[in-house]
């Protein structure tokens, strides 16, 4: 069984996919552009830069040892320093110009060869039709300092690793720094939703122990026939002490939040095309199709039959 954080990024179908690993050597700067469904991140491995990210007005000082992740793909740009913010090019153009071929390193910038910027950076994508309150809340970037260090020492070990393998020479070195980097979006989100910050951003009820214990076993059985008392028992709190402190710490009724996640739960099964809508019903916890129907489309405007074709294809 899954716990929480882990099957919410599961049915997000998160995918790590890194691009590049850098030696930036001043004057240098990039701008990479917005996507859609995907969470870029930045590792600084030697040296540091400056970050700007859209939706943001602070420049972000990432030094040595530091990550920084770009939850919902917005654009940003990288900067060697304030004085060389004239350097600052399109993306496609720096890798045109450096000549990176995909692989191996990306090397660019002027003359300064005294001291390199060595970034790994990458994305997480996500399934274009799922979504959930915990990414959707979470802040334009989330900058976590000396993670490895903060993060603990298999995180550390983990990081070094990926800053070793990604783009050497080494057989399958791309491939064991990839599936290594999927651990990284998990411990991210999970040191952001410890931290102060999380409050903030209507995340701090996922770190909350009775209600952490609620949701988790509703995630292990969402089919079941779950109520706000069966919850609350699960939490171990009375139903009224339970209700009022998960919308005052979620920001909606716990059912609102279990026929949310069933619709999660739902589209994972209509985007099998061997699964019947009876089926998908029963894995969503609806005893009849009819009654599963009316709510998705009430929550997605779609019809099951409509999003099935269009996740099919």
């Amino acid at each position: 069984m899954l716990d929480l954080l882990s099957d919410i990024l599961s049915k997000l179908a998160v995918r790590g996919t890194l691009y590049f690993r850098t030696s930036l050597t001043s004057p240098w700067g990039i701008a990479v552009p917005a996507f859609e469904n995907v969470a870029r991140f930045h590792f600084a491995h030697r040296g540091g830069c400056l970050i700007e990210v859209d939706g943001s007005d602070k420049v972000v000082a990432l030094a040595q040892g530091d990550l920084i992740i770009i939850p919902h793909g917005a654009s940003h740009r990288l900067y060697c320093s304030p004085e060389t913010k004239h350097a600052i090019l399109p993306l496609d153009t720096v890798v045109e110009r450096s000549g990176f071929t995909g692989t191996g390193v990306l090397v660019y910038g002027g003359d300064d060869d005294e001291r390199d910027t060595q970034l790994i950076c990458g994305h997480f994508s996500f399934d274009p039709y799922a979504q959930h309150m915990l990414l959707e809340r979470l802040p334009s970037y989330i900058h976590l300092m000396n993670y490895g260090e903060a993060a603990g020492r298999w995180m550390e070990a983990t990081l070094r690793v990926i800053g070793d393998e990604a783009g050497g020479s080494k057989m399958g070195g791309d491939l064991i720094a990839l599936k290594m980097s999927e651990a990284i979006l998990a411990q991210a989100i999970r040191a952001f939703m410890e931290s102060d910050e999380a409050s903030k951003w209507g995340l701090c009820g996922f770190s909350d122990r009775h209600l952490r214990t609620a949701l988790d076993a509703f995630h292990k059985a969402p089919d079941e026939v779950w109520t706000v008392e069966m919850l609350a028992q699960a939490a171990g709190m009375s139903r009224t002490g339970f209700a009022v402190l998960f919308q005052k710490k979620m920001g909606l009724t716990p059912m609102q939040y279990v026929t949310r996640w069933r619709m999660e739960v739902a589209k994972k099964h209509l985007a099998n095309p061997a699964c019947t809508l009876t089926e998908v019903a029963e894995q969503a916890g609806y005893a009849s199709d009819s009654a599963f129907a009316r709510v998705f489309k009430k929550e997605t405007g779609m019809t099951p039959a409509g999003f099935k074709k269009l996740a099919i294809v």
